[in-house]
């Protein structure tokens, strides 16, 4: 413990597992310590025994929910857009070689009080039974806008500065109605809320461009993929990975309290009387709580249920996405279902899990939208997290902490805020040019 390091992680949640690789494998010399005896913090993945042990303070399911060893129900479920962000680290750093990938079956949005498979393209959008017959050719025509886009090829930006001209903007050339803009917005290019109609239309056309490569990439229902066992396994490919470069885990190390000079710079860890050095830290908000602060509350119901979800196709997999205006409310809502055919529950049974950002103290009444979908459920858990974002100056302390995870049931904003801060640590971007086929020869197998 006594050497000194280029950087500590603490904490082995999906953020810090994935930026101790990155780290790791640009040649930093990276030590990573978690208080807890497991991998993944707040993001780990139990069992059904762990499962009822948190939320119901015993060890005892009942038998007919099938073996406890045969669950491995990831606390913080999401999907992986198969082109994007994450999958592209995955790719970069080799740790897709410790995991298989399956697609998921089906994306749907929620419209006036019915799901509908979400057409990502202009072949699709002629077929949807979301729109009308001429909202149809509308929506086409905008489908093939995004498809044909160049960022470099200014005959395809049909007199159009993407970066000047506002989503708002060019979404009213095409006439579309806001029930269109509702789908297209929250469950194409996943924003979480309608402030991106005022900002540069580029990052929503780029967003809708991901979506449908990574739809096309498997040919099946949805754009996301998810590993075999869920989760849980990604913190350890990762330990693995650093100690292949060198880096070096350790569980259950109590207390891993961050050390600071008379400047205010941290410097090194101490944990059970020895403190390792360091230049920088990178942890989760739970290490440091006096530089974060509360910036919102998840609301989650977990449900175990021994049939897909209803008007889903029988997806044995399948993401739907409430968009608040649907709901009147101020965000969205997820639903995220999974089943034995990505091994995260024995044959026949689907964990489902409905989440949003909280509005009120009432989850249960608050998440009746996205249960209803659901159908007959054999157990439902309800929860609530805080959500915390780092209040530091990385520069004075640093500090390098990452913010809590939020409702979402797929990986875009996680890997944002990864991105950002490895930025932040190393002052460069990441290289995530990659062969994007590194990653589906496995889910072809699966």
């Amino acid at each position: 413990m006594d050497e000194e390091y280029d950087v500590i992680v603490l904490g082995t949640g999906l953020k810090e597992c994935i930026l101790s690789g990155l780290l790791s494998v640009d040649g930093l010399k990276v030590l990573h310590m978690d208080r807890n005896d497991y991998y993944g913090g707040e993001s780990t993945s139990l069992n059904l025994i762990q499962l009822w042990k948190r939320f119901k303070g015993n060890d005892k399911p009942p038998e007919h929910l099938g073996p406890s060893k045969e669950y491995n129900v990831d606390m913080v479920p999401k999907f992986m857009m198969a082109n994007g962000g994450l999958v592209r680290v995955l790719i970069h750093t080799s740790v897709t070689k410790y995991l298989n990938f399956k697609a998921v079956d089906g994306s749907f949005v929620y419209n006036k009080g019915k799901i509908y498979k979400v057409p990502a393209t202009d072949v699709e959008a002629l077929k949807s039974t979301l729109m009308g017959l001429f909202e149809k050719r509308r929506a086409r025509k905008f489908f093939i806008y995004v498809q044909d886009y160049e960022e470099n090829e200014p005959k395809s930006h049909e007199g159009m500065d993407l970066h000047k001209v506002t989503s708002r903007e060019v979404i009213s050339k095409y006439g579309l109605d806001d029930n269109t803009i509702d789908f297209i917005g929250h469950a194409l290019a996943l924003h979480r809320d309608d402030s991106y109609l005022d900002e540069p239309a580029i990052d929503t056309v780029k967003r809708m461009k991901l979506y449908a490569e990574s739809l096309a990439r498997f040919q099946g229902g949805s754009p996301y993929i998810y590993p075999l066992y869920g989760l849980g396994e990604l913190p350890q490919g990762f330990a693995r990975l650093s100690a292949v470069y060198g880096g070096t885990y350790m569980l259950n190390k109590p207390e891993c309290k961050v050390e600071f000079d008379e400047n205010g710079k941290a410097y090194g860890v101490t944990s059970e009387g020895e403190t390792a050095k360091c230049k920088k830290v990178v942890c989760d908000p739970s290490y440091l709580p006096s530089k974060v602060k509360k910036v919102g509350k998840v609301a989650r119901a977990i449900c175990i249920m021994s049939h897909p979800i209803p008007n889903t196709n029988d997806s044995q997999s399948v993401q739907i996405i409430l968009p608040q205006k649907q709901l009147g409310r101020r965000s969205d809502m997820y639903v995220f279902c999974c089943s034995y055919t990505h091994n995260v529950a024995p044959k026949g049974k689907y964990i489902a899990f409905v989440s949003t950002e909280a509005e009120t103290d009432h989850p249960e009444t608050e998440l009746k939208p996205g249960i209803d979908l659901l159908g007959p459920v054999n157990e439902t858990f309800f929860d609530t997290y805080d959500r915390y974002e780092p209040t530091n100056n990385h520069e004075e302390d640093s500090c390098f902490i990452s913010t809590s995870y939020d409702a979402t049931t797929h990986f875009e904003t996680t890997v944002e805020d990864v991105i950002s801060m490895y930025r932040k640590i190393t002052g460069k971007e990441p290289d995530l040019t990659v062969d994007l086929n590194a990653a589906s020869a496995a889910a072809d197998d699966a």
